[in-house]
């Protein structure tokens, strides 16, 4: 639920809205289907109600964002710069060069990359695409590549893609490691299995939702390592900021000299951001954030005419530049100090995020309300990043698992019939954070109990057409979704076949080992070693007390040599032992050990429950 005064935000300011519209060129098409026919994006499915007045279904505040948000087309920022808008979750932007253009992020999907790309040339002409910039490596940013280029040209070195130091190690790590876990998240998170109206899927706030198509990747030919470096490609200047560890662990802003244009990535769009987002991930500095904030506005900000993100629409005007990145940067260092100041005073992180007060000034900004990150969820975060999960209360130290506290706190509070009654008058009385907390213990005691799911989904459903913040609307949505028809799974799987290809040995060493089932593999002693002719190096992997363990070029003795070429590699990332041998797996020794390691292999499930036990 919000808090926000809604009388006191400027409704009648519509500066956001003629931004979005201009530079406009073309709408381009809403639908976008994968080659088999599937829809793999629908915009339409947004526009087609996002219009006139907010329903009492839908916070009005995120309504206005909705609206914005899935404003789609090609839009000339600048001259020689353009964007696509509303093909995906993100934005694609294209920099015209002397005979090509430069890509910068193209998309979660080559589907919608491609036709990105496609609209931009039919009004722009056919030029070739020369580079690729991935600003940071979040896969919406990198993995529709290959729908603007092809791994031949990169490799011929007719294209060069341009990243960050760090971003292959992020942009692998992230979606292989925890992959499985944070793309059923993301599910929650985006909304992406909700019917798009206004009593389901709006947008997330940052964009509609995520497309479905095909992820891929392609290595860094270019690596940007510091503030500072200069390039020039195909007549083009760029001067490059590094922000590491901002919204990204590697991540990067760049300025356009001569045509006086900033490109600030993911650091400053027009919402408060994530600092943990509910998917999962890494919690992101704010004290960092806020510095490179004020580095970019030292380095860059009064010689822009333009600043422009790879979400949301661009800010024009000098000054205006300056003012927008001021507020945003404020925004995270005022979280940041305030947080800290209180938990250094002994609060804990809820009791700081219901606690603390934004200024007036920043709570007037469009750009600085929750829509995808929120005050809440980030303050504790900050919580979590410099002091952990425990707050030094030794109550909860050694807490009960939930469904075991839950049976027990429902049996205190007189049975699963009496605390469903108690949290019906709590529903009607509008206490529904209680009301969702104790529904929450009858669920986990009892997963059948009808009346508890039933009260409880309506429960969420009410907070979601409460929440101001569009992750949190499709968190409370997707949830009372899966409580009244079953597990929607994971609609994006962001660990693809490409990028699984793309695994260093060591990284597909890191990914084998968290997928060992430890007590299943206790009492086995492995020792295989891998030469791989491709790598040009070779490894020996041991299993012992379940810990799979790899040391490069060690010669002590093995049970059992592989000999595997870089196909079969790749199918043995992909669990599939008949395919490696298919594609040239040699084995010499206890062929055995093979066996017995994959066989103590425990995937990810992309169907865990998340609102039941």
């Amino acid at each position: 639920m919000s808090t926000t005064d809604l009388t006191a935000l400027p409704f009648g300011d519509t500066a956001d809205f003629d931004a979005t519209e201009r530079g406009f060129v073309a709408a381009g098409r809403s639908v976008i289907r994968d080659a088999s026919g599937e829809v793999v994006w629908d915009n339409g499915s947004y526009t087609s109600f996002l219009t006139g007045e907010a329903p009492d279904t839908v916070h009005p505040s995120l309504w206005r964002q909705s609206i914005l948000c899935a404003r789609q087309g090609l839009f000339e920022v600048t001259d020689g710069i353009y964007q696509i808008r509303g093909y995906d979750l993100s934005n694609m932007s294209v920099i015209e060069g002397d005979t090509g253009v430069i890509v910068i992020d193209p998309l979660i999907s080559t589907e919608t990359a491609a036709a990105a790309l496609a609209l931009y040339r039919e009004h722009r002409g056919d030029r070739p695409v020369v580079a690729v910039i991935h600003t940071h490596s979040h896969v919406d940013h990198f993995g529709g590549v290959k729908g603007v280029v092809s791994q031949a040209d990169v490799d011929a070195g007719r294209v060069q893609i341009i990243a960050p130091e760090g971003f292959l190690e992020h942009a692998i790590s992230e979606n292989v490691y925890a992959g499985t876990a944070m793309a059923r998240r993301a599910g929650y998170m985006y909304g992406a299995a909700l019917p798009r109206g206004p009593r389901g899927g709006v947008g997330a706030g940052l964009g509609q939702t995520t497309s479905t198509g095909t992820i891929t990747l392609i290595d860094p030919t270019v690596t940007i390592t510091t503030t500072g470096q200069e390039m020039t490609v195909d007549g083009v200047r760029m001067v490059f900021q590094m922000a590491p560890g901002t919204e990204a662990p590697a991540e990067m802003h760049f300025y356009f000299p001569e045509r006086r244009a900033l490109c600030l990535a993911e650091n400053s769009c027009h919402t408060l951001h994530n600092l943990l987002t509910l998917r999962g991930a890494q919690v992101r500095d704010p004290h960092i954030w806020a510095h490179y904030l004020t580095e970019a506005i030292e380095m860059f900000a009064d010689r822009s005419d333009v600043l422009f993100t790879s979400h949301h629409w661009p800010t024009w005007g000098t000054g205006n530049v300056v003012e927008f990145l001021g507020v945003q940067r404020d925004l995270y260092a005022y979280l940041h100090d305030q947080t800290l100041r209180l938990l250094n005073r002994g609060y804990t992180g809820p009791e700081i995020a219901e606690m603390i007060e934004m200024p007036p000034a920043l709570e007037r900004a469009w750009h600085t309300h929750g829509y995808y990150g929120s005050v809440s969820h980030n303050v504790k975060a900050i919580y979590q990043r410099y002091l952990g999960w425990y707050d030094g209360n030794p109550a909860r130290l050694w807490k009960l698992p939930p469904e075991e506290a839950a049976t027990r706190y429902v049996e205190f509070m007189g049975g699963a019939d009496e605390v469903v009654a108690k949290a019906r008058r709590c529903v009607e009385a509008g206490e529904l954070r209680w009301a969702a907390e104790v529904l929450d213990h009858v669920v986990f005691a009892e997963p059948d109990h009808a009346a508890a799911r039933s009260l409880l989904a309506d429960t969420f459903e009410r907070l979601g057409y409460g929440s101001e913040n569009g992750t949190w609307r499709c968190e409370f949505l997707s949830a009372a979704m899966e409580l009244r028809t079953g597990n929607f799974g994971t609609p994006t799987a962001t660990a693809s076949a490409d990028i699984v290809s793309h695994l260093s040995p060591e990284m597909l060493f890191d990914a084998l080992a968290v997928q060992v089932d430890g007590p299943k593999a206790w009492d086995l002693d492995l020792a295989i070693g891998w030469n791989l002719p491709d790598h040009g190096t070779s490894y020996r992997m041991t299993l012992r007390n379940g810990v799979l363990t790899h040391v490069e070029g060690s010669n002590k003795p093995v049970a059992l040599t592989l000999t595997v070429p870089a196909a079969a590699f790749i199918a043995l990332a992909g669990g599939d032992i008949g395919a490696a041998r298919a594609a040239g797996l040699a084995a010499d020794g206890d062929e055995s050990q093979l066996a017995t390691l994959f066989g103590v292999l425990q995937p990810g499930d992309p169907d865990f429950d998340i609102v039941l036990p």
